[in-house]
């Protein structure tokens, strides 16, 4: 009898040793959550992707995060295909893609840059279409000073080079440029040391040279002062959201590292690679 009573007993707490520990994973602890997700689709927001990624996976060391470039239209086919957990899209999801859900991280603004001893205060969009398609050569044409303009372009390729071209409804082979830069820093550069010149780069990489104190003026749009508050409130109008993708119910991983991605404990890394960091979205951005 002492020998069923004491099995007995054995029995009972195992039964309660694996009831406070047989969930994990539902516990709020960093280090519970386990599996892998795969992201795929723009190369704009590849980069902001991957950085935040590595500080999940610290956080989260049973977590394993492969991002993949591609392009916007990939990352949507391959959560439709369920080929990918979570799609990059630069982009806002069009009407044919409703059964989708975007969660915006971040926006991206685009300002243009002169010297800043140029005494043009705002160009309209007709004069700068103007100016990039080489009908308007100096700057007295548009009430400034009689000196030659220096178009300052992006190389093929570049985030910023699209964004442009997309809100002015320019071809690219149909703009002049003087000089063609890649990086934001490189057109920083130019148009800071050529006093006739002007160019278009991120608007936060703009704020932190001015602060640093280079030498050029962002310009405001449609009467939009270019800054990353109104970038951030949708305000200035040459500018896109950067979103994550998901089918309508994503897996708790997933959800998870879209509400990380959307915090606080990632603007750092947003500013880092020149983006505005979203401040008050609700986690939809359709």
């Amino acid at each position: 009898m002492k020998s069923i009573i004491a099995t007995s007993s054995l029995f009972l707490l195992c039964l309660t040793l694996v009831g406070c520990t047989s969930s994990p994973s539902t516990q709020s602890g960093s280090s519970e959550l386990s599996g892998q997700l795969t992201l795929t689709g723009s190369s704009t927001v590849a980069p902001l992707a991957t950085e935040i990624a590595k500080r999940f996976e610290q956080q989260h060391p049973k977590v394993r995060i492969d991002v993949q470039t591609g392009g916007s239209g990939k990352g949507i086919a391959d959560v439709r295909l369920g080929v990918a957990d979570i799609g990059m899209a630069s982009r806002p999801l069009a009407a044919d893609e409703a059964d989708l859900t975007a969660h915006r991280i971040a926006a991206d603004g685009v300002g243009l840059i002169v010297h800043d001893s140029n005494p043009i205060k705002e160009l309209s969009q007709e004069q700068i279409i103007a100016i990039y398609t080489d009908k308007i050569n100096n700057w007295k044409e548009v009430g400034g000073e009689d000196k030659e303009i220096t178009v300052v372009h992006k190389a093929e390729g570049r985030a910023t080079l699209e964004v442009f071209l997309k809100h002015f409804g320019i071809e690219n082979p149909s703009v002049k440029g003087d000089v063609i830069v890649g990086e934001n820093e490189h057109a920083v550069k130019t148009v800071a040391g050529t006093e006739g010149a002007i160019g278009y780069v991120s608007i936060g990489t703009a704020e932190a040279d001015i602060e640093s104190g280079v030498r050029i003026r962002l310009l405001p749009l449609d009467a939009v002062k270019a800054n990353t508050e109104n970038v951030a409130s949708g305000a200035f109008p040459m500018s896109r959201p950067l979103n994550l993708v998901t089918a309508n119910s994503p897996s708790p991983l997933a959800s998870t590292f879209i509400q990380f991605c959307q915090s606080a404990d990632v603007h750092d890394l947003v500013k880092s690679q020149y983006f505005v960091p979203i401040t008050s979205e609700s986690a939809v951005a359709k």
